[in-house]
């Protein structure tokens, strides 16, 4: 599904990534793992095509992903490759069906479509009747979910996941772990997700922990 190979990347004089190389399998689901400041979150950036390694290859199936053009690379990120992060980053003055239609509009869908795609997510994620409360009306864990749904708006095959719980309490944390494991069996899809919480790599098929910008182990569960 997705395979990196010789990742390097450095900000300055500081190195960050130093060579990392990894397979990801359709419908797995991947924790990155590891201390601040281990690469982690640049790692996933890279993944997702936010930002460019200064040496190594991504891969998207036979895709090199860095050698398309930035048009065709900002189009393959937006529908193929759903983002979640610890913060929400849900648009304030959006109702929360218009959070989850605008990666829909922005790749220039009909209003209806993305209207009937936006409730469809909603209705799966037990949020329908806060469809037009906007996201300062909503708990964490509501907006967390409102962004998993605009996460999926697009139907990727892929979504990664940068401390998706971190920022809920324990009951919410877990309601979002679940989530994932119904979405991956559901939609068939691949996650990749760097945490800090102890939970969340146990409901993984491989946990990969970092270090000073290297893999230093990986754990694959039974």
């Amino acid at each position: 599904m997705i395979s990196s190979s010789n990742i390097y990347k450095s900000y300055g004089s500081l190195p960050v990534l130093k060579g990392i190389s990894l397979d990801i399998e359709e419908k797995e689901i991947i924790c990155i793992t590891g201390e601040s400041g281990a690469g982690k979150s640049t790692l996933l950036h890279i993944l997702g095509t936010l930002d460019k390694p200064d040496s190594g290859e991504v891969y998207y199936s036979d895709r090199n992903v860095f050698e398309f053009k930035p048009k065709e690379l900002s189009e393959f990120r937006n529908t193929e490759i759903g983002f979640v992060f610890q913060f929400h980053q849900l648009i304030p003055e959006l109702t929360a069906i218009e959070n989850i239609m605008l990666p829909m509009m922005i790749a220039g869908k009909s209003k209806k479509e993305c209207a009937a795609r936006a409730m469809y997510l909603l209705q799966y994620l037990g949020l329908e009747s806060r469809k037009t409360h906007k996201s300062t009306e909503l708990s964490g864990g509501e907006q967390q979910r409102i962004a998993i749904g605009r996460a999926l708006s697009t139907n990727p095959k892929v979504i990664l996941a940068d401390e998706p719980s971190g920022n809920l309490d324990s009951k919410n944390a877990r309601l979002v772990h679940d989530m994932f494991l119904n979405l991956r069996d559901d939609f068939g899809l691949t996650f990749v997700i760097v945490t800090h919480n102890q939970e969340l790599p146990e409901i993984a098929d491989r946990q990969i922990v970092l270090s000073d910008g290297q893999i230093m182990e990986e754990i694959k569960k039974a």
